[in-house]
């Protein structure tokens, strides 16, 4: 089993290798291991507990927007999660830190800003780029991070029912697909509801969307 602590999961090569270079000039010797996908991420992070650093792409297959950061969070917890993206305005930035995310590096970042980034983080402190000018709207950001540590509470198994819920998937069809009772789901639900302090599915659908950055607002079934 690989003892490397660092992942970088990105689907575009150039970036990847430009990150490794930057790693590898701040953590000598260090093996990082690479995904492409959200998906093998995942696995990844499954088959090498030894990681405890994980660069995520903010628009990745299987990513959209902080969906991936909330799923880290929620498996695993002690995982450090560094979001990297093309997309760089101060709103977004700001919402990957409300989230939990250590630091916003953009992908137009130079070796030596990444390098800055990535020593900061290690050192326990949160980056963000000198030039980011973050404008401070306190109830968006408090309400960020309130579903933040709300999706902190659900187990793993209610983590996952409830993007099941987001996408629009009926309790029979969920109870289906994890080849567990209808009622076992029932009772997801109903712990879900609470964590989140909503009083219906539709409302834990909409609030597990605002992870995303797509804009998309599925109909959900009541």
């Amino acid at each position: 089993m690989s003892s490397a602590k660092i992942a970088i999961a990105d689907d575009h090569p150039l970036f990847r290798a430009a990150l490794k270079q930057a790693i590898g000039e701040c953590l000598a010797g260090e093996t990082t291991l690479e995904a492409d996908s959200f998906g093998e991420l995942l696995t990844l992070v499954e088959n090498n507990p030894t990681i405890e650093i994980v660069f995520l792409d903010l628009h990745m297959p299987g990513n959209d927007g902080f969906t991936g950061l909330a799923q880290l969070q929620n498996h695993y917890p002690d995982l450090v999660v560094i979001m990297v993206s093309s997309e760089d305005n101060p709103q977004t930035m700001q919402k990957a830190i409300n989230f939990g995310a250590a630091a916003f590096i953009p992908k137009s970042a130079n070796l030596t800003t990444i390098s800055q980034a990535i020593g900061c983080v290690l050192e326990g402190e949160i980056w963000l780029p000198e030039n980011i000018t973050l404008t401070t709207d306190q109830q968006a950001d408090n309400a960020h991070q309130t579903l933040a540590k709300q999706l902190g509470q659900l187990t793993p198994q209610q983590y996952v029912v409830l993007t099941m819920i987001a996408d629009g998937q009926l309790n029979k069809q969920i109870a289906y697909d994890l080849a567990i009772k209808e009622t076992t789901v029932k009772k997801h639900v109903s712990a879900i509801l609470t964590k989140l302090e909503v009083s219906n599915r539709t409302l834990a659908g909409l609030k597990y969307q605002q992870l995303m950055l797509s804009g998309a607002t599925q109909e959900l079934a009541s």
